[in-house]
């Protein structure tokens, strides 16, 4: 692994736990540099993934290159191996979860703590842990004390408990140093969610590794999936089983905050909320992978706080279902490879996006096809939902980049608009309700459809275009096959994605979002290209009868995966990851392109799926 920028680790070099209630990243040198307590969406208590001078949890054996690394079966357990002067050892690092019991509906269930385990195979060698945790993203300090079995944090928040027990360093530190033989282990375990501390010898961290490593297995195996990119299918879905919080089922966009969309630029936001825009294909994807309570867990809890405040529509929620959070910048860190500002929070609570509306009523849609398990109060809110964008789809927006300038009528929020009012045609219809205005809405969609082929649409470029009147592309309207406005093989969608690739293409497999320079984002710097846009190229390629073309292009993206099969926001053609990571719509992108492939239809996979399900 090549060493990263300004002597930061490669982004893709960095493995993600998770225990579904909050998530570390694991550093190729094995030190745990990011994880918030005492969930997702907390302040860091190791953040040395933004600032190399904060905290962070190092386990290092001493004269050892860095280990070689995998998961463990379709997990969230790492596994490292690390090739001593004299010795070889084993290690696992995870947060620790166990599988709910038969009547739970959580699947997998928070142990509330990190552990690392390492085991001596051969030969011997010294093994070194230190722990520096600085709180609220590297503020604070932890005073500890000696609680017996256990060290104890000054508050009560965390203990720390090991074999062979853990010490306090005279620089407030703590961990242990331990020479391992053939045979032997050594054990440490952070306990992030306060209460008692628990003893933790080998025999106890071995029982936690097996139960974490059947938990994350039986989930997996759950999934009815034998098709194209079968591997990448079901890591992917791991990945964002990782992502939904185990209390409400919502999927959070990343673990983490601040990853730059370019190395020193000041594109750098925290991803840690529940956006609506990712939840059509959430629904869909868990659904068709047979994963039908989570996607209930999740539509459920979206469906329960997605009120329309002022006949407004918040396009985020809080992991508890909040709509506001207020953006702060944190300028004591100095952010990845030196981009600053680092950011908490999100001004994209404040914005208006008419595709919010669209998303939630598609995924309200499809999760009725197949389960019919919508409840009548909410079958009425999204009722109240259609009509309000009925009245409101004319206006303009900020769209789905969240530009920091000037609403505009992105051709994107118009088509998510159209959705919003066909799927809510479809719902009333397939529900038999009766209150439903559906005539109102059904005229009120022809005339979105109508508008965007006019307005949407410049026949002098021959190709749909960003907003209304501008002449440059956006890769986000790769989405009008995929949602069924027209054909894939319509001459204009192939027109277009021509024209996407000429204009935001790069490198034969990627494809940028927008052209910065040209768009008026606000920001005006420059990013890498999107992997979730590649990765719907692949997508509408399939529906447009070029299949060939699009496996080649998607056999590419998944050879510049991360070493364990991870994905980020952004990529440059040479394979360095940007952007927030992991990215949930890049691995929700990554199945529906697979699932495309492995159909190979005229229309999108997943939605078929769902439709054939009914009938």
């Amino acid at each position: 692994m090549s060493a990263g920028p300004g002597g930061y680790p490669p982004i893709s070099a960095y493995a993600f736990l998770s225990d579904c209630h909050t998530a570390a990243l694991i550093g190729p040198d094995g030190t745990a540099e990011w994880m918030c307590v005492p969930r997702f969406d907390g302040p860091g208590l190791f953040t040395r993934i933004l600032d190399r001078s904060t905290g962070g949890w190092e386990l290092t054996v001493d004269g050892a290159d860095p280990p070689e690394r995998r998961y463990v079966g379709d997990s969230l357990v790492l596994e490292s191996r690390w090739q001593a002067p004299h010795g070889t050892l084993v290690g696992h690092d995870f947060l620790a979860v166990k599988p709910a019991a038969a009547a739970g509906d959580r699947g997998i269930v928070s142990e509330g703590m990190l552990v690392r385990l390492v085991r001596c195979e051969s030969g011997r060698a010294t093994v070194r842990f230190r722990t520096d945790a600085r709180p609220d993203y590297g503020r604070g300090e932890v005073h500890w004390t000696d609680a017996g079995e256990a060290l104890v944090s000054g508050d009560g928040a965390l203990w720390l408990a090991g074999e062979p027990a853990p010490v306090v360093a005279e620089d407030g530190t703590a961990g242990s140093v331990v020479e391992l033989a053939a045979g032997d282990a050594a054990v440490l375990a952070l306990g992030y969610r306060g209460g008692p501390s628990r003893r933790m010898d080998r025999a106890t961290a071995e029982r936690l590794l097996s139960e974490a490593t059947d938990a994350w297995q039986a989930w997996s195996d759950r999934a009815d999936y034998h098709g194209v990119a079968e591997k990448q299918v079901r890591q992917s879905a791991v990945v964002l089983r990782g992502l939904l919080l185990d209390e409400t089922g919502g999927l959070l966009a990343a673990p983490t905050t601040s990853l730059p969309e370019w190395i020193g630029g000041r594109r750098n936001w925290d991803y840690r909320y529940v956006w609506h825009r990712d939840a059509a294909l959430v629904v869909l994807v868990l659904l068709r992978l047979g994963h039908a309570q989570e996607a209930g867990r999740y539509l459920h809890f979206l469906l329960a706080n997605c009120a329309l405040g002022e006949d407004k529509l918040k396009p985020m929620l809080t992991l508890d279902g909040g709509t506001a959070v207020e953006e702060e910048s944190l300028h004591h860190l100095d952010g990845y490879a030196g981009s600053r500002p680092v950011r908490i929070g999100n001004e994209a609570f404040e914005q208006h996006q008419l595709d919010a509306y669209g998303h939630v009523l598609d995924a309200a849609y499809v999760y009725q096809e197949v389960t019919g398990d919508l409840t009548p109060g909410e079958i009425s809110e999204l009722r109240r939902m259609v009509d309000v964008l009925a009245g409101r789809w004319r206006e303009p927006d900020h769209g789905v980049w969240e530009v920091r300038s000037d609403e505009r009528h992105w051709t994107y929020s118009k088509l998510y608009a159209w959705a919003c009012l066909d799927r809510g045609i479809m719902l009333a219809e397939l529900c038999e309700d009766a209150d439903a205005p559906v005539e109102r809405w059904r005229t009120e969609r022809d005339a979105v459809r109508e508008e965007i082929l006019e307005r949407g649409y410049d026949e002098e470029i021959g190709s749909f275009v960003q907003s209304y009147g501008a002449r440059n592309v956006d890769a986000s309207t790769l989405h009008l096959p995929l949602l069924g406005l027209l054909k894939g093989d319509d001459p204009r969608v192939v027109s277009t994605l021509e024209r996407i690739e000429e204009e935001l293409g790069e490198g034969g497999f990627l494809i940028h979002r927008y052209d910065p320079e040209v768009t008026d984002d606000g920001i005006g710097e420059p990013e890498g290209a999107f992997l979730m846009c590649s990765f719907d190229m692949v997508s509408a390629l399939v529906l447009a009868g070029r299949s060939e073309e699009a496996q080649e292009r998607f056999d590419k993206l998944c050879a510049h995966t991360g070493p364990l099969g991870l994905l980020s926001e952004e990529m440059t053609a040479d394979g360095t990851f940007l952007g927030n990571f992991p990215q949930a719509f890049t691995h929700l992108a990554l199945i529906e392109a697979a699932m495309n492939l492995d159909q190979a239809g005229r229309s999108d996979a997943l939605h078929d799926w769902a439709d054939r399900q009914r009938r």
